[in-house]
């Protein structure tokens, strides 16, 4: 079955008509015949087409006005248009009006042939890409990032009122806390997502080298520059460009990164061509910015223009209770990935990892899971296989519950929900995610455990 199965031939020569949609069928292709662009136009009506091809010379309605009817009112249906009085002039209108090909009559089979496979291929193509946008698109959904903490959630807020905007972001944190996964998910999420998001860490090339890489140069700019090259600049236009750490970028290119966002216009390397394009600006440094100002490390005006809505991912210290939701995602995503049987943690294993300050953040704890996926024999994770600086935390969960009542007073509610939490994970786990045996040893009744899950948000 052809991906593009439906065809209209349109001509006033029924022994064409004939020829033609016989060798079509052998071919598995579903042929409808018209003898007059006004009878093909009927058809439309009534019947949706995925190919038209049609004679270009005919009384009535000739090719290139049905051709402008099929563009104007079915925009997605290919045309190819035959004719025995070819010239390169209605050759070329044709094309200009659209037809994905142009021939002459009388009908080469192999040359029609030739291109409906081609438009098979070129919609095959169109389709993986759709599917692999919608792919991208899933992936990078605000509700499929994970956690549930309050700062989390205060950062959903704000990253959707920011998507829909063209402002600039500049986004702050430690490293490790996910600066380009927010990054996506704000491109993903706006107006410009079905262009690219174009990303450059702007630490990781070396200065002369970055500013082609950003900007493009012409052929023969510099040794070694054999043809013109497009910057990333360029490649991003009408999408996003991600500038991860740039507080590392070096003051010669501050310049002429600050005459961009002001008129959004280069040169690139040996040229002399203005070009001006349509992008969205998304920084990310984990530097403090304001103290690389004073020490003269980075321009104030470059600053000012990149801040205009900042946005700070929050370490994962501070995001109680999301260590064991990504520790479980992490554990089912390299279990799954290695071909291994899917391990657990122990609650005492657990308590570590979320007691650990976790200096590295979630690129840390997604190393550490892999690590013990593949190096721990058994299918349950102890305390005694973590490394031993996790192992030696200072105080357990419950000590340091207490010192926060001694200190001065703890959130009883947001420390009862957590630990809620916390049971709900371990019941899931030990029922290897059946809820309802999950409710049983919880106490509950299905019911009751599902709505808990739903409005915490929780899932396994």
């Amino acid at each position: 079955m052809k991906l593009l199965n439906k065809v209209l031939l349109v001509d006033d020569d029924p022994l064409a008509l004939d020829l033609i949609s016989e060798n079509l069928k052998t071919q598995g292709y579903s042929v409808e015949l018209a003898c007059s662009g006004i009878e093909a136009v009927e058809k439309a009506k009534t019947q949706s087409y995925d190919i038209v091809i049609t004679d270009l010379s005919m009384p009535g309605m000739d090719g290139l006005q049905l051709l402008d009817h099929f563009k104007i009112n079915y925009a997605d249906t290919m045309v190819i248009v035959l004719t025995g009085f070819g010239t390169i002039g209605t050759a070329v209108e044709a094309l200009k009006k659209g037809a994905f090909d142009y021939m002459t009559k009388p009908a080469n089979m192999d040359e029609i042939l030739l291109a409906l496979n081609r438009i098979q291929e070129l919609h095959a193509l169109k389709m993986d890409n759709v599917m692999l946008r919608s792919q991208l698109q899933e992936r990078y959904q605000f509700d499929n990032i994970i956690g549930r903490s309050a700062p989390m959630e205060a950062l959903y807020r704000i990253i959707r009122r920011v998507a829909k905007t063209d402002s600039t972001v500049l986004l702050t944190g430690e490293s490790g806390t996910g600066k380009e996964l927010i990054a996506n998910a704000i491109h993903f999420s706006s107006d410009r997502n079905n262009k690219p998001i174009v990303p450059i860490n702007c630490g990781a090339i070396p200065e002369e080298l970055l500013e082609s890489e950003l900007f493009g140069h012409e052929k023969g700019a510099f040794t070694g520059a054999v043809k013109e090259r497009k910057g990333r600049f360029e490649l991003a236009h009408r999408g996003t460009i991600f500038l991860d750490e740039i507080g590392e970028m070096p003051l010669k290119l501050q310049v002429k990164l600050l005459r961009f966002l002001q008129e959004r216009k280069f040169e690139r390397i040996g040229g002399g061509r203005t070009i001006q394009v349509d992008v969205r600006i998304i920084a990310a440094t984990n530097k403090d910015l304001e103290k690389a100002v004073e020490n003269g490390e980075f321009r104030e005006d470059l600053y000012y223009r990149i801040n205009v809505i900042p946005i700070r991912v929050p370490p994962l210290r501070e995001r109680d209770g999301d260590v064991a939701l990504i520790a479980q995602h992490f554990l089912r995503q390299h279990c799954m990935e290695k071909g291994v049987s899917l391990k657990k943690l122990t609650s005492s294993a657990m308590a570590a990892l979320e007691a650990y300050e976790w200096p590295g953040n979630v690129r840390e704890l997604e190393n550490l899971i892999e690590r013990l996926v593949i190096l721990t024999e058994a299918d349950v994770i102890q305390m005694n296989d973590l490394p031993a600086r996790i192992r030696r935390q200072p105080k357990s969960h419950v000590e340091n519950k207490e010192q926060l009542i001694e200190a001065g007073g703890v959130d009883l509610k947001k420390t009862l929900d957590e630990l809620e939490n916390r049971l709900i994970m371990e019941a899931l786990e030990k029922a290897n995610g059946v809820r309802a045996r999950a409710a049983q040893l919880l106490g509950l009744n299905r019911t009751t455990l599902v709505e808990k899950m739903k409005k915490k948000h929780l899932t396994y």
